[in-house]
């Protein structure tokens, strides 16, 4: 099961940094004044702006296109491979690129059509402070990739490629020659899970450390690549909008700051964390879009009744500007959500994934708007429905069944997966374990659950659900019971048209599908197991793993 074995030796593997991983952060050096090989300052040579930070690092950027064009700590030169810089999405282009010094604080300002980009350095630090404000669509600004030269930092863990040409699907998945798959998209994490990706050799570490997203797209739980690993070199990315698999329109503004952090080996700065971060320094900066924490308002909801105390739940707030969410406690669901940008927002209670309340709130600038107790009806928790039998749970994702984990990190087709076929018998225990968290028209269509029901249930009519958490193209459950009553087809629900099950995200919208099943429909005979078939039904999709199929996150037969 390990990812390790192949790995080079004398290097180390890559950190995807936690809030858990707060704890490690003395062992960062990235405020803590390196010894400087120059004073702190810029220069001209003609092609690029020099900016020297005082520290250990020294960075270039483009006069012509504000692409980063070098990136030189402790005198080794860390940037670029395949002849290519490190910049927004593939390279702005020609661009209006300047430079400005301010006390400690230098800032390199580009603007292309109406975007502008901003880096800035800070005397002492070994790091680079990213912003970028996309205005509107007419610039493709996904984006920013720190692209890094090979050997530098190797590893071959999940979304790396290093050891493998071999493509199992489209010509970004890898299949190494144990069977095992490799591919950018296998990052693992949701949005919520971490504030740091990067690298480290135990003596040099290079992150990029993220924003809070409030102008990206998804929430919390949203997916999406994060670096990558292959023979020509490395890649670290700031997503800003990514198309795969999304739920969300695109939003549009100022994203900022994400930071390009080197350290002497161990974790960046806590301090840096888009939780944690403060940016007075660059009040008077001038960059466009910019809103000072005196500019942005707090949430604080004292408590939450209704959980299922068993699950952590999460706080989102949204509209089409703006995105933000917290933790609440685990003892009382106490929450708050700082550093919002004034406006009207919905406000959703999630259940793990899955969401269970939803209100209004509105914030306003330098105040704290203050929720009382926020009560969870009963009847919005699906699981709190009596049932006959349940497999799996009610919280937005595919947990505990078959290959879920996996699946975060993995292809389908992966020698570590398990069988995706297989039936189910309810009563045996490991009904949802052996239940597949994934169904497709052409892999597993048609599985099998067998149980049987008292003399009283089988004399009733019963409500069958099916919950899904994404489906690909337009894959959805049509069931048949005892081979003698067959479901209508389901109309699909909104779901996101690109790859999902494939590329590690099971995130798309949750729904659910009822069924209503007469009573005829059930076997008289109390000792004889009666049959539920789950189909894929759709007339989309191409073959195998890119079938039409969906992600399951419960399934349950109502008394």
């Amino acid at each position: 099961m390990s990812d390790t074995a192949n790995r080079p030796v004398g290097r180390r593997t890559f950190v995807l940094g936690t809030a858990a991983a707060a704890g490690t952060a003395a062992l960062a050096g990235p405020l803590a004044g390196s010894a400087s090989a120059a004073a702190f300052g810029w220069s001209d040579d003609g092609a690029d702006y020099v900016v020297d930070t005082g520290a250990s690092l020294v960075f270039k950027v483009s006069k012509t296109n504000g692409d980063l064009t070098s990136l030189v700590y402790k005198g080794t030169e860390y940037q670029g491979y395949g002849g290519k810089n490190s910049h927004i999405e593939s390279g702005l282009g020609t661009s209006t690129v300047t430079i400005s010094q301010s006390g400690s604080t230098i800032l390199v300002s580009v603007t292309h059509g109406t975007l502008k980009h901003y880096y800035a350095a800070r005397s002492g630090e070994n790091n680079v402070y990213l912003w970028t404000n996309k205005a509107d669509d007419s610039v493709s600004a996904t984006r920013y990739i720190v692209r890094v030269k090979a050997g530098m930092f190797l590893n071959d863990e999940p979304d790396s490629y290093t050891y493998t040409t071999s493509t199992v699907e489209a010509s970004d998945v890898f299949a190494k020659s144990d069977g095992q798959t490799r591919s950018k998209h296998y990052s693992r994490l949701r949005v919520i899970d971490y504030d740091y990706i990067g690298w480290t050799t135990g003596s040099v570490g290079l992150y990029v450390v993220r924003s809070n997203h409030e102008k990206a797209s998804g929430g919390p739980f949203y997916r999406s690549l994060l670096r990558h690993q292959s023979a020509d070199g490395g890649g670290l990315y700031e997503i800003l909008y990514y198309g795969e698999n999304q739920t969300e329109s695109q939003r549009f503004g100022l994203q900022g700051p994400y930071v390009i952090a080197f350290t002497d080996g161990g974790a960046p700065s806590s301090s840096l964390y888009h939780a944690n971060i403060g940016t007075t320094w660059a009040d008077s900066l001038g960059i466009s879009g910019y809103v000072p924490a005196s500019g942005r308002g707090k949430v604080a909801g004292v408590g939450i009744t209704g959980r299922d105390t068993a699950y952590p739940y999460t706080v989102g707030l949204a509209n089409s500007a703006a995105q933000y969410w917290g933790s609440a406690r685990s003892s009382d669901g106490y929450f708050s959500v700082p550093g919002v940008l004034p406006g009207t927002y919905t406000l959703t209670v999630f259940k793990g994934e899955l969401a269970v309340y939803t209100g209004s709130v509105a914030v306003s600038a330098g105040g704290t708007t203050t929720l009382n107790t926020i009560a969870v009806p009963s009847s919005n928790d699906p699981s709190n429905a009596s049932a006959i039998w349940r497999i799996g749970d009610w919280n937005g994702s595919p947990s505990g069944f078959k290959n879920a984990d996996l699946m975060t990190y993995a292809h389908p087709s992966d020698v570590r997966a398990a069988s995706w076929t297989g039936n189910v018998v309810i009563g045996s225990g490991s009904e949802t374990s052996a239940f597949p968290c994934y169904l497709w028209k052409d892999v597993n269509s048609g599985i099998v659950v067998y149980f049987k029901l008292t003399a009283a249930q089988a004399a009733a009519a019963h409500t069958l659900r099916i919950g899904v958490t994404t489906a690909y193209a337009n894959g959805r459950p049509q069931v048949v019971v005892n081979d003698t009553w067959t479901s209508a087809v389901p109309s699909p629900p909104a779901q996101p048209s690109t790859r999902s099950l494939t590329v590690g995200s099971y995130r798309g919208n949750n729904h659910t599908f009822t069924y209503s099943v007469p009573a005829s429909a059930w076997l008289t005979d109390t000792s004889a197991y009666n049959t539920l078939k789950i189909y894929v039904a759709s007339g989309s999709g191409s073959t195998s793993y890119l079938s039409a199929g969906t992600s399951i996150d419960a399934i349950d037969l109502l008394t």
